[in-house]
């Protein structure tokens, strides 16, 4: 007869290669960070989570599978003490993990983040003993987990937008024996009740800084957030708040993205094709083609975010060869469409936005392709711009204080 299944002490041998796994790779540099995660049991976090096949449906969405201990408890168990992120949740509706379906498609909402992620976020934000922190997203309350862990549970708050969250991540907290302010509040607005903080740490995106988190900062203290936008182009931003609550910082290198905080997220823009139906007949030959924002590299993930800050408000869609960019904002929009070892565009409405990503692309190759660090935030008068000395200045979306 199999042995009852027993997670406490199963886990104790994953857990324990996770770490080893974690500080050859150079995450755990940092003592404090490796006892943390080696002692955070984070299956307890993650009762259930969906993971994709290799299927695809009559439709052509992803089939996500449950994984529950039920459904296959070393696949589970497994799992949860790999260096994965695991999607929690899709399309802000809580899944019933008792009795959990396939998932056809969907865009996540929720996850527990890949942990060589959470730690580097930690640390990057130079959290150490005796700050005061305040974590935006608890999702399943891993994170947070960490952050009591290396601190202590009074010095940690964490908000979340969704309820029913907060609720599972509280219960799987409070089982640990951690015992942080949790707050169901928009991570837009911080959390004034627990203000000053040491510092701030976004596990969410959002398009521009956020003026709150800024003022519950104290002077000296520090904000890590990831910005992001509609173009889907991200960047990591470590910030240092002054006295007068103006701040400054450079952007991180590395590739990180993060879900956008609900209420930066893009908005729906109908049927491309519509927007393109309105746009001149005679195109014009493009000086560069979009493959170079969308490959899978470094630069274009970073140049993405360049481009997304001269076009704020478009979004990208492809449909068959035809890319399409849409700005429900100003009612602009542009297509490019392959040609004859060239791209054609069409551009219409106020906004020529091809044009703009164009100008980008010559001001970045002119500057010698700099490289995320070599850019800086300025935070001030109700602006936010991104600078570098060879490279004009960018504004971020939205950025303007009202």
């Amino acid at each position: 007869m199999a042995l009852p299944a027993d997670p406490e002490n199963d886990a104790v041998c994953l857990r324990a290669a996770m770490v080893d796994a974690l500080a050859q790779d150079g995450v755990l540099v940092d003592p404090a960070w490796r006892a943390a995660v080696q002692a955070v049991p984070r299956h307890r976090f993650v009762p259930g989570f969906y993971l994709a096949t290799d299927d695809r449906d009559e439709h052509g969405l992803t089939l996500w599978e449950p994984v529950t201990a039920k459904l296959d408890y070393g696949r589970w168990l497994a799992a949860a003490y790999s260096d994965t992120t695991l999607i929690t949740q899709f399309d802000g509706e809580e899944p019933d993990w008792k009795a959990p379906v396939v998932r056809r498609g969907g865009v996540p909402t929720s996850s527990s983040t890949l942990p060589s992620l959470v730690v580097r976020m930690w640390a990057d934000a130079d959290v150490a003993e005796g700050h005061t922190v305040l974590e935006i997203g608890t999702g399943t309350g891993y994170s947070t987990a960490l952050a009591c862990e290396r601190l202590d549970s009074g010095d940690v708050t964490s908000v979340e937008v969704d309820p029913r969250r907060l609720d599972t991540a509280a219960d799987a907290l409070y089982g640990c024996d951690y015992t942080p302010t949790l707050a169901v509040a928009d991570g837009l607005y911080g959390y004034w009740p627990e203000a000053r903080f040491d510092r701030v740490v976004a596990a969410c995106s959002f398009r521009n800084v956020p003026p709150a988190l800024l003022a519950q900062t104290r002077p000296g203290g520090k904000v890590l957030l990831t910005l992001s936008g509609w173009l889907y182009g991200y960047a990591r931003v470590l910030l240092t708040v002054a006295e007068d609550g103006t701040a400054d910082g450079a952007l991180l290198p590395g590739t990180v993205s993060f879900m956008a905080a609900r209420t930066h997220a893009a908005p729906a823009f109908g049927n491309p094709t519509h927007w393109a139906a309105g746009l001149p007949d005679k195109p014009r030959k493009a000086r560069y083609g979009p493959e170079r924002l969308m490959a899978a590299t470094d630069e274009a993930f970073h140049l993405l975010f360049l481009a997304q800050c001269a076009v704020p408000d478009a979004q990208l869609v492809t449909v068959g060869d035809v890319v399409h960019l849409v700005d429900v904002v100003s009612g602009s929009a542009a297509t490019l469409t392959p040609g004859d070892g060239v791209w054609d565009v069409r551009e219409g409405g106020p906004v020529r936005l091809w044009e703009r990503v164009e100008n980008v692309m010559d001001a970045f190759d002119s500057a010698g392709r700099p490289g995320p660090e070599a850019f800086t935030l300025h935070v001030r008068d109700g602006r936010q711009h991104l600078r570098h000395p060879d490279f004009p200045a960018l504004l971020l979306p939205g950025s303007t204080l009202r």
